[in-house]
């Protein structure tokens, strides 16, 4: 799961349409429409640093089901949308949002680092070095402004990797 990520915050009505969606067609159709408006003020491009985020953010795997609630929900958690063979997309509430940008707020580099080296990350694709580590670490401001920003305006988030 090598994609690059990137979080979306959610207007009520694209929220509304992605949870109505009837099937994975209607589902991309919407998320596509998302991602054109490309809206850098309600986004957060992860890269690859997602997978490695996640791990440092849940028990170390790469699971939908991994770590412990509100932290597990910030990269892939939350309602699972789509699981495909090539894209991923959940979904977190606005009340998730709320409780994941909480629980973000005090971490710092010195904590996803102790993360970092302490957890075994089963299947890991990364180098996992230094330069690794710095890399994933660059990643985290922008997540936590990304989950403080869209639980000031209310708004649910979508989590999309195209994999």
């Amino acid at each position: 799961m090598a994609g690059r990520a990137v979080l979306f915050a959610l207007e009520t009505q694209d929220a509304q349409r992605l949870l109505a969606a009837g099937d994975d067609d209607e589902l991309t159709e919407i998320i596509e429409d998302v991602e054109e408006r490309w809206d850098d003020t309600w986004l957060t491009e992860l890269d690859k640093s997602w997978d490695a985020l996640h791990r440092c953010l849940t028990d170390g795997t790469l699971t939908f089901e991994g770590g412990t609630f509100p932290l597990s929900h910030a990269i892939l958690g939350g309602l699972p949308l789509h699981e495909g063979d090539d894209y991923i997309v959940c979904y977190t509430t606005p009340e998730e949002v709320r409780e994941i940008a909480e629980a973000l707020a005090p971490l710092d580099e010195h904590w996803l680092r102790e993360r970092f080296t302490t957890l075994a990350f089963p299947d890991y694709q990364g180098i996992a070095n230094e330069e690794d580590i710095a890399y994933t670490q660059a990643f985290l401001p922008g997540l936590k402004d990304f989950y403080h920003q869209a639980a000031q305006a209310g708004r649910a988030a979508i989590f999309t990797v195209g994999q």
